[in-house]
């Protein structure tokens, strides 16, 4: 099969693409025939050496999301079979070799596909949209409250807007007045630039303010035994704001993303129903890889960038 490969850490210049085999299955598997790859910081980050801790020696194959139809299945998978189309973000943190053609996933953690999705737009929501639920339940997020997103319009932020209104929350989305209009079109009550933020000295300040840029400001919005939430990625965490943030009484979340199945089978029952929509802004072909990173690194702020891997296929049975 076919796969982007980097032999060592370094710049975008070390993706390569190039045979390689295809990967191993065990019983509890599922190999998944990739029609799109998603892309996340989270790739070029590895690829750059900054999580080298993490991973042993090359060659490295990068990538968590992807959406694509059963090949084959381990002898002890009953929930899926050959034909389905499923989505997911297998093994994270561990190498999932998203970027490649095929790719070998553990059942239990992917789910069908939202039937109304093409794979390319399915292949933008495992990791990022994982991320903002579970960040969501972290953080108690309940209806009624009112939630604060900053970086709404990014891969991340867009869908904790949605996840959040879903919810029955006020949704407030900090982002640039290019991205107003689509804020509010996916369910923002109120949108505001960054000089705009509001404090909770001077109103009833908010609930739950998530945080996908790494902007320490946005302590301030928080009301006194609220929740400041703050999104892998966005920085190294919130271990800076723990004095400041324990003297207002506000709680710090700083969750990082984990494979869960059913978790993605809901995020497909609220894009089968209208409430959950990702956005993709960019869809490159799979040797391209090099280029989504780079656009990655240049801070885009735009929705999600997805690698076309192969033709939509016709739909098949679920």
């Amino acid at each position: 099969m076919r796969a982007v490969v980097a032999d060592e850490y370094g710049g975008s210049e070390v993706l390569g693409l190039r045979d390689v085999p295809l990967p191993a299955t065990g019983p509890d598997d599922v190999l998944v025939r990739v029609v799109a790859a998603g892309t996340n910081p989270a790739d070029w980050e590895c690829r750059s050496g900054l999580a080298a801790d993490w991973f042993g020696a090359g060659p490295y194959v990068w990538g968590w999301d992807v959406s694509g139809v059963v090949e084959a299945v381990g002898e002890r998978v009953t929930a899926f079979a050959p034909g389905d189309e499923v989505y997911g973000m297998p093994r994270f943190p561990e190498l999932a070799q998203g970027y490649a053609e095929f790719v070998s996933a553990p059942a239990a953690e992917l789910a069908p596909k939202p039937v109304n999705l093409p794979h390319q737009l399915s292949a933008a929501l495992p990791l990022s949209g994982l991320t903002a639920a579970q960040t969501l339940e972290r953080a108690g997020a309940s209806a009624g409250q009112r939630v604060l997103v900053h970086g709404a319009a990014g891969g991340v932020g867009h869908l904790v807007v949605q996840l959040a209104r879903a919810r029955g929350c006020h949704v407030i989305a900090v982002a640039r007045p290019t991205a107003h209009a689509v804020l509010r079109e996916l369910g923002a009550h109120e949108v505001v630039e960054r000089a705009d933020l509001p404090r909770a000295e001077d109103g009833p300040g908010v609930d739950v303010a998530v945080d996908c840029v790494g902007d320490d400001a946005l302590l301030a919005a928080v009301r006194p035994g609220g929740v400041f939430a703050r999104v892998p990625g966005a920085a190294a965490g919130p271990g800076s704001l723990a004095e400041p943030a324990a003297a207002r009484g506000v709680r710090l979340v700083h969750h990082v993303v984990h494979p869960d199945g059913p978790g993605l089978a809901r995020l497909t029952e609220l894009v089968e129903a209208g409430a959950l929509a990702p956005r993709v802004s960019l869809v490159l072909p799979l040797e391209q890889a090099a280029l989504a990173h780079e656009v990655m690194e240049r801070g885009h702020g735009l929705s999600k960038l997805v690698l076309s891997v192969a033709p939509e296929p016709a739909s098949g049975p679920r």
